[in-house]
Parts: C-alpha cells; sequence; structure tokens
C-alpha cells in the first residue's frame, strides 16, 4: 500500500515545517512538499493538522495482577485506547516472581500480549531477587528477547520491594549488559511502618493511602538510587516522578555528571491530593503509588520538564473498576488496589495543559510524548521520530478540536475516568500504525492482534553521543 499525506504541518522533537509524506508498506519512504507520486492507493488530507510521530508510552500495566485481583484493561482494550489517543508503542512491566526462572515470567506477558495488542509493544523485566540464575539469564534476555530494560521496586514491602544489595547489583550488571534499569523510589520500609501506624489509629480512608506515603518517603528513596546509580556508574531511569524533592534528586545527580534520567505522569500534572479527599469512598478512584501530592508540587513539574530535569511522560496505566476492584478496600485504604486509567487520555493532556497553555513548545511535546523514550528504550530511529526509513506511526492532531473526558466516551474497559468532565484542546483525529490507519477520524478500524513485540537494542547502543550530550 501507498498512502500519501498531504496539507499538514510535520513537528518532530526538533522541527515544525509543511510537507508531504508518502508511505510505503510499513515506512515512510520520501517526506516533501506537494510530492507528485505516481499509484497512490490512499491520499489523507491533513490540513489543519500537526503531523506527529505516534506516541510511545514507556510505561504500563496491562493484564496485571495486583492486590487479589487483575487490571481490569488487558492488552486489547488497552492498546485500542492507547490507539485512539495517539500512543502507537507501548512498553510495559512483566512482573517476575521470585524463585522463578526471568523466561516463565516473559513468557506468560507474550501470552498476555498476543492475538491481542492492537499497537506494537515490548516489555520492561521486573527484578525482584538477584542470584546466580538470575544472573546467568540476563545476557541471554538483553541480546536474545531485546528486553533491555529492568525494573527494581524499592517500595511494596513484603510484595515487590527488593532491597538496597539487589538495587546496586542490578545497577551492576546492567552498566556491563547495556540495559537501562528503572526504579520506583519510595522507601518502602518508612511507608510499610507509617501505615501500620494509621492503622492501628483506626484511619482508614482513601486519604491515608497519601497521608502514609508522604514527598519525603520519595524524594529519599530517589536520592538513595541516584547515588547508588553513580557509584556503580551505571544508568537509572526514575520513573513516575511526583514531588519538588525528587525533581531536586535528580538534577543534581545529573548536574553532577550521573547517567539519570526522570518520568512523570499527566495526573501529577493536572490532579492534586485533595481527590483523595474526596467524599465517602470515592477518593478511591485516586489511589495509586506514589500518591498524587499538594497542588504546588504541580509546578514544579511542569519546570522540570520545560528545562530538561525531567525528560518523559509515562502514562503507569493501571485500571481497576471502582465497583468490584476498588471497593475490596472500602474499610482498609491499604487493600485498594494501587493505579488508574490513564494511557488513553495522556497525549491530549500533556499538548491541552502543556503546549495549549504555553508551559512547553509544541517540539518539547515530542519529544516528552514519544522521541526521548524512543532513544533510552532502543526504539530510535524507528520510532519516535518522522524520517525517511522510519515505521510509518503517524498520528494526525487536530490542535482546535475540543472535547470533554468522561467515562461514558472513553475506549478503556474500566468504569470511572480519573479526569472526568476536564475538557482538553487537541485531539488525535486519524492514527496510522506501521503504515496502517487504525484510527480514522476518532474511529478505530484496526484489528486486534495487529500489533507486534519489539526486540529493542542497547541503551544507548545507537545513539549514545545524542544521549550523554543531553544529560
Amino acid at each position: 500500500m501507498k498512502r500519501l499525506i498531504q496539507n499538514g504541518t510535520i513537528v518532530t522533537a526538533s522541527d515544525t515545517y509543511k510537507a508531504d509524506l508518502l508511505i510505503e508498506g510499513e515506512t515512510i519512504a520520501q517526506i516533501g512538499q506537494q510530492l507528485a507520486v505516481q499509484g497512490v492507493d490512499e491520499i489523507i488530507d491533513a490540513s489543519g493538522c500537526f503531523v506527529f510521530p505516534g506516541g510511545i508510552d514507556p510505561h504500563t500495566h496491562l493484564d496485571m495482577p495486583f492486590g487479589g485481583t487483575v487490571t481490569k484493561d488487558d492488552f486489547e482494550t488497552g492498546t485500542i485506547a492507547a490507539a485512539y489517543g495517539g500512543t502507537t508503542t507501548i512498553i510495559d512491566f512483566c512482573l517476575t516472581e521470585k524463585e522463578k526462572p526471568l523466561h516463565t515470567a516473559i513468557e506468560a506477558w507474550h501470552k498476555k500480549a498476543a492475538g491481542k495488542a492492537a499497537i506494537d509493544y515490548g516489555f520492561h523485566l521486573m527484578i525482584g531477587e538477584i542470584n546466580e540464575a538470575v544472573l546467568n539469564e540476563l545476557p541471554a534476555i538483553v541480546s536474545t528477547e531485546g528486553i533491555s530494560s529492568f525494573k527494581v521496586f524499592m517500595a511494596y514491602k513484603h510484595v515487590f520491594q527488593a532491597d538496597d544489595a539487589t538495587l546496586f547489583e542490578t545497577l551492576t550488571k546492567a552498566k556491563e549488559l547495556g540495559a537501562l534499569v528503572m526504579v520506583h523510589a519510595e522507601n518502602g520500609d518508612v511507608i510499610d511502618y507509617l501505615t501500620k501506624q494509621a492503622l492501628k489509629e483506626g484511619k482508614t480512608a482513601p486519604i491515608y493511602h497519601a497521608l502514609t506515603r508522604p514527598v519525603e518517603a520519595e524524594g529519599e528513596a530517589t536520592g538513595r538510587a541516584c547515588q547508588l546509580a553513580s557509584l556503580a556508574q551505571s544508568q537509572l531511569y526514575v520513573v513516575h516522578v511526583t514531588c519538588q524533592e525528587a525533581v531536586q534528586q535528580i538534577a543534581e545527580a545529573r548536574k553532577q555528571g550521573a547517567d539519570i534520567w526522570g518520568e512523570t505522569c499527566p495526573q501529577y500534572l493536572v490532579l492534586d491530593e485533595s481527590m483523595l479527599r474526596k467524599p465517602g469512598f470515592e477518593g478511591a478512584k485516586y489511589v495509586w503509588s506514589p500518591p498524587l501530592r499538594e497542588k504546588q508540587h504541580q509546578d514544579a513539574l511542569w519546570k522540570a520538564l520545560k528545562t530538561g530535569a525531567l525528560q518523559t511522560i509515562g502514562s503507569d496505566q493501571c485500571s481497576f473498576d471502582f465497583a468490584g476492584q476498588k471497593d475490596l478496600g472500602v474499610n482498609d485504604f491499604t487493600k485498594i488496589p494501587n493505579g488508574g486509567p490513564i494511557i488513553e487520555d495522556r497525549f491530549s493532556l500533556l499538548y491541552s495543559e502543556g503546549v495549549a497553555k504555553g508551559r512547553i513548545g509544541l517540539n518539547e511535546f515530542v519529544d516528552l510524548v514519544s522521541t526521548r523514550a524512543a532513544k533510552l528504550f532502543g526504539l530510535y530511529p524507528k520510532k519516535g521520530c518522522i524520517a525517511v526509513g522510519a515505521d510509518a506511526d503517524i498520528v494526525l492532531f487536530d490542535p482546535q478540536a475540543e472535547r470533554v473526558l468522561s467515562a461514558r466516551t472513553h475506549h478503556l474497559a474500566v468504569d470511572y475516568s480519573a479526569f472526568e468532565g476536564m475538557r482538553v484542546k487537541g485531539t488525535p483525529r486519524t492514527v496510522l500504525s506501521r503504515g496502517k490507519v487504525i484510527v480514522r477520524d476518532q474511529t478505530y478500524v484496526g484489528t486486534p492482534g495487529e500489533g507486534a513485540f519489539l526486540k529493542r537494542a542497547r541503551y544507548g547502543e545507537l545513539w549514545t553521543n545524542d544521549l550523554v550530550g543531553q544529560r
């Protein structure tokens, strides 16, 4: 198939210009002014639209077990919703179990995605323990499986939390293998203590989820992770940063030359701790970790995105129904499944609250939602850019369209929206994945299962100089 996109404004992480774009099969074949091409099968008019590279969401949890239940959205509903929202690639977290081979978990995640994913996908691999068996498996996981990022939890004591020795040895091994280590940075021991104290005092409402996970616990753990990464002379990516305390630790480490990167999420940019104080049990809809913070932290996060102290936007998509799942914790906030439905609105929220309100520029937007994640996670230049030879993952984005976010109109399976009633400016109109139209005029026309698993390059393997230059 040959498709020609005409009359749009192409926007990349570095450039903005008017041009046509020819797609042959799955890749971009030509970019130029008023292209005259023979044998075109379809002409797509992008008048009035920005032509963006497809979004890359580096942080999702689909079909994931947690707290005695499983996320409502799986690889089918979650990736279809992602496509509606302008995301054409996700990287999902593959959870391992102690004393079981890592490949057991990888095989399980492949089964979850096979025949369901509507867009391309990769996996991060959780490391919960380090021993000889794990160390022996890791080289092939990076080189053969193409999984070049490892996740270590510093929180969720007795569930996911690893100790500092495990984190440090993972960092050391990752340096050797060319893998990027990701951390959930909260002090799990302190949180465990504060949580037990709250329950002893009869404090069971959703707001205590936030009050027992203070910003100091996130700041301390972030700083500790940065120090360990520096000591190991390794590379580190801090997921879902929520507060000034964590931003400061990352910024200071980067200033000292450490190879450290930071991600935040749209929920932390537009929602605040007051959501957990909603009447009755309504606040449970907003229970995720780290928790929402007081409103002043939003300004710190926006500033960090503008200055480059934080470099990516993930969704941390992890949806549970309010009725039947979140209400497992109606009398005990620790039993509320952690997570929210974010994947569909990540793209539009960052544009509306960021670009449309003058907080970030168009090119910065593209870098945050697509290009930087492609570089960090071994997908660039096939993903994350508009260039000849790249995968034709394209979003035609109408910057003037407005819509109201709601569970009544989203495409997730979950029964509520974290952003109910919020009006956004700008929305994806048409989305292509590897040259095929999967969303046409805001209607899904793809087929679940067409998404491909992506084997990713080692960290910095293709773009080392570029990454070093932007630390």
